[in-house]
């Protein structure tokens, strides 16, 4: 599929959207920053009252400040692994998981098994950063915080994490790696449903999807309004599934083109 300008996508289109799903690095954020303008756009959705739900790879952790602080509804971390979602009326975090305490427990162990072998087989790779935050996955650091590696080094690091069982899925920054049948659309078809009566199947037409890597296809299978913002163009050819439109400004700058979009979308016309 060809990905079209974000200014092809249809009028009414846009004006039906209730509900944006996001993907966090270099979608809401560029270069490690979270721009101005992006933060200002998930205000101005929420003010609209357009639902709003980062879906990312960060820990739970950055999740728990990020449902907490930001002018989100929820978020859904760790690839799938949860949603937390803040409820302001009653000063009141609801965590909820894909698998059960003893399930993350015993994944544990042989997930660092693997883990620690590819960091043996794989030189210049590091644990991530916020590994420290993490509840679920182990996230393998190839462009954030060491010198960038090439993403076909990305690529075998997820297909070691196969071979073993292991789900992997390989974002800009990190390869997130774990045990459990979870991941970003499953959890994130669980999260509307439970929180805002939308079905995905029956309401896709209703959910836009924004990200930036090979990570957010299968979104991109399932949500016709499909955004990538423009740093996605490096990826397509690894994406089985890509997404309708992309903007033209590229992470956060590109995420705030699509809120603008929404929004005048939705206002009276002139």
């Amino acid at each position: 599929m060809t990905m079209l300008p974000l200014t092809a996508a249809p009028r009414d289109m846009l004006a039906g959207v209730e509900a944006v799903l996001t993907d966090i690095d270099d979608t809401l954020t560029l270069h490690g920053r979270l721009p101005a303008e992006a933060f200002d756009a998930l205000w101005k959705l929420k003010r609209a009252g357009i639902k709003v739900v980062p879906i990312t790879g960060r820990p739970a952790g950055w999740c728990d400040l990020i449902a907490r602080q930001w002018p989100v509804d929820g978020v859904v971390g760790e690839n799938g692994a949860f949603y937390f979602r803040y409820r302001d009326d009653e000063k009141r975090m609801i965590r909820v998981y894909a698998q059960s305490a003893e399930e993350r427990r015993a994944n544990t162990g042989k997930l660092w098994t693997i883990a620690n072998r590819v960091l043996k087989d794989f030189p210049g790779t590091a644990i991530a950063s916020d590994q420290a935050y993490r509840e679920i996955d182990v996230a393998i650091d190839f462009c954030e915080d060491v010198p960038p590696l090439p993403l076909a080094t990305a690529q075998k690091i997820a297909e070691a994490f196969h071979a073993e069982g292991a789900a992997a899925k390989v974002s800009s920054i990190h390869v997130n790696a774990w045990f459990g049948a979870h991941d970003k659309l499953t959890m994130s078809s669980r999260f509307v449903a439970e929180a805002f009566g939308i079905n995905v199947e029956n309401d896709v037409h209703k959910i836009a999807y924004c990200g930036d890597s090979p990570n957010d296809a299968p979104m991109y299978a399932v949500f016709p309004m499909g955004i990538g913002v423009a740093n996605i163009r490096p990826y397509a050819k690894l994406m089985p599934h890509l997404p309708r439109y992309v903007t033209a400004g590229e992470g956060g700058h590109g995420f705030a083109e699509f809120a603008e979009a929404v929004l005048h979308a939705r206002a009276p016309h002139a």
